[in-house]
């Protein structure tokens, strides 16, 4: 007789009732601790965690780990409260078809705080990301750690924190804040490749408003010293503000479909209906010829990449610089370009710091990198200085200099002084450098170099001015006309505007099987 066939026939009625009761119980896990909290949390104007978890993935498709898990703490009466989740739902999906990890705090239970059997399931979807080489995405909204356990609940923060560093540059780590994020919760986001916030709903900082009075007397609201607006345009924390948390998630899913799933891969390609041979006739009217007439770079952008779409990183930080994703050909490229519209497009601190992580992310993940430069030089002044310009500027140039990735320069109008050189020039090891026929390269503008050069000529002529026009105009013809780098060899060719799209391409194409070996090293020693 078969072990089935002596089985007692109350085993099948049985396993059914259990299968039941599992249904009811997995049923009561996603319905959550209650109605009225659901409610509350809508109140705020904010989604559940698994509302959340809805919209980033694709549909039906989103595998919950340890939804029963239960914290086994005691004292404060927490053996009492054992719910389900324990306040953080786990799991993975696919995000345009693409496998994605990802946590979620449940801010109806204990306020979202992470406990010991909290934080052990982050590090199980943590360490499950980096195993399988896949992305994993935090979708943050806690009450930092629950107090009631004590040190525990800071070791499991530390164990966030450990493979946050770990998996730096291996796979994309996406954090998006939808509530509070406080203490030293805040610097697993701080740890991650970008920051996502809502405006009204997002809060980051390390000591909120109370303590802030309470030591230095300043009087703050919360979203003014931690919201989205205040790192998204002030501290450079957030590279991206929204006004509701479904655009903010959508754009969560654009980012991810432009990423490789990890290190070792190249990023998504994707099919366009834009001709790579498009000719880029409106630049020549779009960028005006005078040095020093502004205009916006984000239209040379939109003309150039496929079908004019991009995805700008921290658009309201470091203003005078832009970095964004595109495509070129189907093909992921990063863009680093300066403003002309916003102080001139000079580098300071901020432009220099932001270009610096938006250059290191792109070599992390293999996505080339595409220059445009038209650049008066570093932004003079005292607070620049005392502020470190010197050591904030450096990290750019590390960057570049550190980065294997393919590489191309496109100078469009002026490019002076060190800040030529640190716009990825020839000098420091871009593959490819090509410039329009107005670009002027030179250590200076011409008027500052003439009124160098020439001073004493300058000053003992019987007309300064005539003569300083004069000299000026010879330095012109001498060291800034639009072939002298080329005829050097420090740019590649001079080529016509509306070439530009199908050059960028074809460089692009050229590059796509670029290999670098690099010296054998622990890690560079980059600039503070």
């Amino acid at each position: 007789m078969s072990i089935t066939e002596d089985r007692p026939t109350w085993t099948q009625s049985h396993l059914r009732s259990y299968t039941a009761e599992l249904s009811e119980l997995r049923d009561s896990v996603v319905r959550g601790p209650s109605e009225a909290a659901t409610e509350a949390q809508h109140a705020k104007g904010k989604l559940t965690a698994r509302e959340r978890i809805e919209h980033l993935f694709d549909e039906g498709t989103f595998t919950e780990l340890e939804g029963l898990r239960r914290h086994r703490a005691t004292g404060f009466g927490l053996e009492n409260r054992r719910p389900h989740t324990d306040g953080v739902v786990i799991g993975w999906g696919l995000v345009h078809g693409r496998t994605v990890f990802a946590y979620a705090h449940d801010f109806r239970i204990f306020g979202g705080a992470l406990g010991e059997a909290h934080a052990e399931k982050i590090h199980k979807v943590m360490d499950l990301a980096e195993a399988a080489g896949a992305p994993v995405v935090g979708l943050c909204d806690g009450a930092g750690a629950r107090i009631q356990e004590g040190v525990t609940a800071l070791a499991g923060y530390g164990g966030i924190f450990q493979r946050n560093v770990r998996n730096s540059g291996v796979i994309p780590q996406i954090s998006v804040i939808l509530g509070p994020c406080a203490g030293g919760a805040a610097y697993s986001p701080a740890l991650t490749d970008f920051v996502f916030m809502v405006r009204g709903i997002s809060q980051m900082f390390i000591t909120g408003p109370d303590v802030v009075q309470a030591v230095t007397g300043e009087v703050i609201t919360q979203d003014a010293l931690g919201g989205a607006d205040a790192h998204a345009a002030t501290s450079g924390v957030a590279a991206f503000a929204y006004d509701d948390e479904q655009s903010c998630l959508d754009d969560v899913r654009f980012l991810l479909s432009m990423l490789p799933s990890n290190n070792r891969e190249l990023p998504p390609t994707a099919e366009t209906d834009d001709p790579a041979d498009r000719r880029t006739e409106a630049l020549l009217d779009l960028v005006p010829g005078d040095p020093n007439r502004s205009y916006d770079m984000r239209k040379v952008i939109e003309e150039v990449v496929d079908n004019g779409e991009y995805f700008e990183v921290h658009e309201l930080w470091g203003t005078n610089i832009l970095c964004a994703l595109a495509r070129l050909d189907g093909h992921v490229v990063g863009i680093v370009a300066n403003q002309p519209s916003v102080t001139a497009g000079v580098l300071d601190i901020h432009a220099s710091e932001k270009a610096a992580r938006f250059v290191q992310t792109c070599d992390a993940f293999n996505i080339p990198l595409v220059t445009l430069v038209d650049v008066p030089g570093f932004l003079p002044g005292v607070d620049q200085e005392h502020n470190g310009i010197i050591r904030h500027g450096a990290k750019l140039l590390y960057a570049y200099c550190n980065a294997t990735v393919p590489r191309i320069q496109l100078i469009l109008r002026k490019a002076y002084g060190g800040a030529y050189i640190v716009m990825d020039s020839r000098s420091i090891g871009t593959d490819v450098s090509l410039a329009w026929p107005s670009n002027e390269i030179a250590v200076m503008g011409a008027e500052g170099a003439a009124n160098v050069v020439f001073r004493r000529q300058i000053a003992e002529a019987d007309d300064p001015d005539e003569a300083r026009t004069r000299l000026v105009k010879e330095y012109k013809t001498e060291l800034m006309h639009p072939y002298y780098a080329a005829e050097r060899g420090l740019v590649d060719d001079v080529i016509d505007p509306a070439e530009t799209r199908s050059r960028l391409i074809g460089a692009l194409a050229m590059l796509r099987g670029k290999q670098v070996t690099l010296p054998s090293r622990k890690h560079g020693n980059q600039p503070q």
